[in-house]
């Protein structure tokens, strides 16, 4: 988590309870309004997704598992 977020989360401990429940729901509405169906991703899944793609794994649906010893 960012230092951002992990200050805004302090910030909203604070609050009392009604407000917390404000907050939340229009930090809700912020990121639907950013990303409506939860599609887009961060920097930081980015990376990992990059990483994972050039990590040298193969799916196993890119294996022919009736063929696999044969030539």
């Amino acid at each position: 988590m960012s230092d951002i977020v992990i200050e805004a989360a302090r910030l909203m401990d604070v609050l009392p309870e009604e407000d917390k429940a404000f907050a939340y729901e229009f930090i809700k509405k912020l990121v639907l309004a950013w990303d409506p169906d939860f599609t887009k991703v961060t920097a930081e899944e980015a990376k990992r997704i990059k990483d994972a793609e050039n990590s040298g794994y193969i799916d196993s649906d890119d294996i022919d598992w009736d063929n696999i010893g044969t030539d």
